[in-house]
């Protein structure tokens, strides 16, 4: 029989036990800290995933601030069934162009005035002209109807050589079109917001902003967007 010496079972709660009797508390001693390794593993990969949520989110949120702001572009809020909102879409420099950018999709609810993220989207465009210059802007593409989100949300979905855009800037000044899309007002005061008439082309409008609240005339041809419900 082994040595009989004094202490606390972490097993038994006995207040002695045998030499016989320590290799078990030593292994649930072991099983015990690495239980608190895993747990203090998955704390340190979950704290800064919420973190970049959170800053994601926010990202997200003062995109459509600065568009509801942002001339008659704050009037299709109240009036279209969804839109997809990129806050940043990298244009190439020098050369062979392309650009690229991420962004997400909601769904308006007016009558609680609530918007629902519904999925993700990533846009894609090539371009064989020459470019001087990169460019970094935000973009807003209003939907007017479901047929119109449907299109969008196929997973392949293209803008034609007709497409055009709206430049604004963040502050509501003066807008310019590109490819003969037409011009826009400065911000809305309240009496122009309820009268406001959207104008769509093909069930879309799309809008963007320079990084910095400038406008930039983007070319909308050649954009190609994937989308991935949520």
């Amino acid at each position: 029989m082994g040595m009989i010496i004094r202490g606390v079972c972490p097993r038994c709660k006995s207040t002695k036990y045998s030499w016989d009797m320590v290799p078990l508390v030593v292994k649930e001693s072991s099983v015990l800290n690495k239980k608190a390794s895993i747990y203090l593993l998955l704390l340190l990969l979950v704290l800064p995933a919420a973190a970049l949520a959170d800053e994601d989110t926010e990202k997200y949120a003062k995109a459509v601030e600065n568009f509801r702001h942002a001339g008659q572009a704050g009037g299709y809020f109240n009036h279209c069934y969804g839109y997809a909102i990129f806050p940043r879409i990298a244009k190439g420099g020098v050369g062979v162009g392309a650009a690229t950018g991420a962004g997400r999709v909601y769904l308006v609810d007016r009558a609680a005035g609530t918007a629902k993220h519904v999925g993700n989207t990533r846009m894609t465009q090539g371009s064989f002209g020459f470019q001087l210059g990169g460019k970094i802007y935000s973009m807003i593409i209003f939907f007017e109807d479901k047929r119109a989100f449907k299109d969008f949300s196929s997973g392949n979905f293209g803008f034609g050589a007709e497409a055009s855009a709206v430049a604004v800037t963040a502050g509501g000044s003066a807008q310019a079109s590109t490819e003969g899309g037409a011009s826009a007002g400065a911000s809305m005061g309240r009496k122009e917001a309820t009268t406001f008439k959207p104008n769509y082309s093909k069930g879309m409008a799309t809008f963007t902003i320079e990084t910095g609240g400038l406008m930039y005339e983007a070319t909308l041809k050649g954009m190609k967007f994937g989308y991935d419900p949520l």
